[in-house]
């Protein structure tokens, strides 16, 4: 697992991908991102910590990092966790109620929380504009935790089958 915190002062001074370039896996191995480059189109672009003209170009730059990724043979999984609104405080209420939990929830989930309606556009305008043949979305509707975990796994198993064969 790759965590993946706000950007450093040396990384905000290059691209916004450059980042994700330094953490890609070497060949054969797997890296799997928690928190990636569409931070640029969600988070910096909701708290203003970019340009609209940057997160409005972002799109097409991770169109193309993504197709230069699956160019050179990588595997591109991505998954949208999705709950619903209801689901999500019941959540939060319950980490912070819970005191082996409350590492999990923080002041800025909550703030954030706030902010549902416009985390939503740009959740849907992220997925039109980055499902692309080559690295497409899957949404794991994930109300039911373990219903969305074994339809991940077959996905990944589905999806690196396709590639060892194509490999082939």
């Amino acid at each position: 697992m790759e965590p993946i915190a706000s950007p450093t002062a040396p990384e905000k001074a290059r691209h916004f991908l450059w980042r994700f370039w330094t953490r890609l896996p070497k060949t054969g191995h797997i890296t799997i991102f928690d928190r990636t480059w569409y931070g640029r189109v969600m988070v910096e672009r909701l708290e203003g910590f970019c340009s609209e003209n940057d997160w409005q170009r972002a799109y097409n730059e991770m169109n193309e990092f993504e197709k230069e990724l699956t160019d050179s043979g990588v595997v591109v999984i991505k998954f949208w966790v999705q709950i619903d609104n209801k689901t999500q405080l019941e959540r939060f209420t319950d980490r912070q109620n819970t005191p082996e939990k409350q590492w999990k929830i923080t002041d800025e989930d909550w703030r954030n929380r706030e902010k549902w309606d416009l985390y939503e556009t740009a959740i849907n305008e992220m997925l039109k504009k980055t499902n692309t043949t080559f690295a497409p979305w899957y949404i794991l509707e994930s109300v039911d935790k373990k219903y969305a975990r074994i339809k991940a796994l077959k996905i990944v198993i589905a999806r690196l089958k396709k590639a060892l064969k194509e490999a082939e």
